[in-house]
Parts: C-alpha cells; sequence; structure tokens
C-alpha cells in the first residue's frame, strides 16, 4: 500500500471511535445546572462529564464563575489549581462530590 492509503485507513479508524456529543434533555440540563449553581454557591466540589469534541473528559472542579451570555463554566481544579473552562452545551453530567 501506498502511504497515503495508509493515512487516510488510520484516519477512518479514528474517525470509527469518535463519539458524537449526545441532544440533552430539559430535566437534565436543570440538573445539571443546579448541581453547578450549588457547587459555585457552597464551594463544593463537583465531578463533570464533558464532551470534548471526540470523546467524553471527566473533571474534578470546584465552579468559581458561570457565565450565561458566554454559556461557559469557570472551575478551579483542587488539587493542580488549573483553570478549567467548559462550555455548558458540551457538559454531560454533573455529580456533586
Amino acid at each position: 500500500m501506498m502511504p497515503e492509503h495508509i493515512e487516510i485507513l488510520k484516519e477512518m479508524w479514528i474517525e470509527d471511535k469518535r463519539i458524537e456529543k449526545p441532544v440533552m434533555d430539559e430535566q437534565q440540563i436543570e440538573e445539571n445546572s443546579f448541581a453547578l449553581q450549588r457547587s459555585m454557591a457552597d464551594g463544593l466540589t463537583v465531578k463533570v462529564k464533558y464532551h470534548n469534541g471526540f470523546d467524553f473528559s471527566y473533571a474534578a472542579i470546584k465552579v468559581t464563575d458561570m457565565n450565561p451570555s458566554t454559556k461557559k463554566v469557570r472551575g478551579i481544579d483542587p488539587k493542580s489549581k488549573e483553570v478549567i473552562y467548559l462550555l455548558f452545551e458540551d457538559i454531560a453530567e454533573v455529580d456533586i462530590l
């Protein structure tokens, strides 16, 4: 096989593993919003499952800001103190730890 063919096949295999972002129902959006607001108000750490464009990732954060105009959630990782920004539409699940 030619190198170009091998490269195309690799891209196709990667694309096959891609997980599409699910369509969220209204109840799950409300539950996520409530948990994020509670985390921000009470200083609680939450575990957030979010879609990263290819698959799902997880992050433990303390929510510091929710901006409705940009639809972004800002949080801080309690261990590394890294600031994390997530789009609200990418968040699939929020669990209070």
